[in-house]
Order: C-alpha cells, then structure tokens, then sequence
C-alpha cells in the first residue's frame, strides 16, 4: 500500500524546492529525490560551464553533469538545513570540489600554462618595482612579446591555475614554493578574472581568520610580504625552525578547512 501525501500523488508542480526538500527529509522517497536532482540540476550544468577550462582535455560537460548528479543525490542525505545553510550553495561547494578533484587526479594544468602563470608573474613583479604602481595589460604583454589578446587568454587560464593552486598547494601540506593564489590588487584585471579570485579569496580569508594570532602572522608575512622562514623569523623575534613549525601548523589547518568548505565526501 502506498503511502499518503505528497510521495504518493506525485504532484509536485505546486511545491517549492524548499518543501520538496522538507518533504524527502521525512520521507526518502525516490521520486522525491529523482525531482530534486531534475531541479537542481541546472547548477551542475551552470559550474560545468563556468569551469570548463579545468576539464576540457579530460571530459565533456555532460560527463560533468553525469558526476554531479550523483554528486546532488549524495548531498540530499546529508544536507542538515539546522546548518542554517542554503541547499543551494551546499551543492555548490560540493560541485566545484569534485571537478577540482577531477582535475586533480588528472594533472590537468598543461606545462604551457604553468610557464605562463610564472612568467607573467616575473614580469608583474618587475615591472612593479621599476614602476611603483600596477602595470597595464598592454605594459606586461609587451614585455611578454604577446599580442594583447594572447596575454588576456593566458591570464585567464592562468587566474583559473593560481585559484585551484590554493587547494593544490595546502593539499601538498603547503611544501610547494609560494603560488600566486591570493587575490590580486591589480584593478586592471578583466571583471570575470576578479570574480574567480574572490571567491577563492574569500573562503582562504575566512580559514586564516580561524588561525591563532602568530599563525596569521606567519601566513601573510609568508604569503603576501613574501619573506623567507629566515626573516620571518627575525620579525617574530623567535627561531627559524619554530616558524617552519608555525607554518606547517596553519597550513594543515587551512586544508582542514578548505576540506570541510568544499566537501569531505569530494575528498
């Protein structure tokens, strides 16, 4: 005998996404869920194509889309609406971790990439120094030898590797030499390129908010001023080796984290 209610009509036209939600939480009904994923599907769908430079020589947007479906059916028996936290931005995280972990096992960052992220970096830098202020897009594209558009392409794909660099980096236990993943203050940088970084940005600053003081200390002297162990060390008036130790901490603290921020069962 089925059971009353909404599972047993099959009439959900009438119900928001919330009292869809509300309704399989008590339930578990299957077309309940099977709603909720054609519901929210289009989320996948809408980080497939904001991401696709991260999997394209790997897979297709419908393999994508394949992955967070079951992605979406996992999150619907966990989700914990007490957490005060949209459903909506739980599948999210959750989404964007597992293509990060896609690529990930797929080592998808092309070499090609990977020397234009430190080259423009080099040439960033120096340009700074010599100039005092930020340089222009066409100011780092001469001294790349590049047309305008070619350094706009490269700096975008490059803004992408230094975003998931973030997570890289702390996933190697932070032994990597410093990768240029926090977020810029160039405000010659194309509007989409700011928006990658700031959300990458905005949950790395809220991990370092929930290190102790000389934790923090240590990360930005590190990361921002870009001191060695050496000088940092000289700063805190403590030992070298107890800044490696500082370091370390906060870093597997941060992957703790990001871990948490973008989903364990991604993990």
């Amino acid at each position: 005998m089925e059971c009353a209610g909404v599972e047993a009509s099959k009439d959900f036209d009438g119900l928001t996404n919330e009292e869809l939600l509300t309704e399989y939480q008590k339930t578990g009904g299957l077309s309940l869920k099977q709603e909720l994923v054609m519901r929210y599907v289009y989320i996948v769908r809408s980080i497939a194509i904001q991401m696709r430079d991260v999997y394209v020589s790997f897979a297709q947007i419908e393999d994508i889309v394949n992955e967070g479906v079951l992605v979406i059916m996992s999150a619907l028996d966990k989700f914990d609406p007490e957490k005060n936290v949209k459903f909506e931005t739980y599948i999210s995280k959750r989404i964007k971790g597992m293509v990060i972990d896609m690529a990930r096992k797929q080592d998808w960052i092309p070499r090609s990439v990977r020397k234009n992220a430190r080259d423009i970096d080099e040439v960033t830098t120096k340009l700074y120094n010599e100039l005092g202020r930020y340089p222009t897009p066409e100011e780092i594209a001469g001294h790349l030898n590049m047309s305008l558009e070619k350094y706009q392409e490269a700096q975008r794909k490059t803004t992408l590797f230094n975003v998931l660099s973030l997570d890289l980096v702390l996933d190697d236990g932070g032994e990597s030499k410093k990768t240029v993943y926090l977020p810029s203050k160039n405000e010659n940088e194309q509007p989409e390129l700011n928006c990658l970084k700031k959300e990458a940005g905005e949950v790395l600053a809220e991990g370092i908010r929930s290190l102790k003081e000389n934790e923090q200390m240590v990360i930005s002297l590190y990361y921002v001023e870009e001191l060695n162990m050496k000088q940092i060390a000289e700063v805190m008036s403590i030992s070298e080796p107890r800044v490696s130790q500082i370091h370390a901490n906060a870093v597997k603290k941060l992957k703790t984290y990001l871990n948490k921020e973008y989903g364990e069962e991604n993990r």
